[in-house]
């Protein structure tokens, strides 16, 4: 079962001396490894999409961390999602 467990987290930073002024959402995305590079376009393409709708940031503004996690370094009601 390949369930699609991961952490969302953003920020809006206002970084003048890199963006002129504007703010500059930071989106950093933990995912249990395996997703494949079709699976991480597609979803920063939707984050991208939404974060821009909803915070009316231009797409050129917001930048997404992917990071791995590997099974072996997250757990869940104690139990570690590379012993399931």
């Amino acid at each position: 079962m390949n369930r699609y467990i991961f952490s969302f987290n953003w920020r809006i930073f206002k970084l003048s001396h890199i963006t002129g002024g504007t703010l500059m959402p930071i989106v950093t995305i933990k995912l249990l490894e395996g997703r494949s590079i079709e699976q991480k376009r597609a979803l920063v393409k939707e984050v991208t999409e939404a974060i821009s709708r909803t915070a009316n940031a231009p797409k050129e503004n917001i930048h997404i961390i992917l990071e791995d996690m590997a099974k072996s370094d997250y757990a869940t009601e104690g139990v570690l999602k590379s012993d399931i």
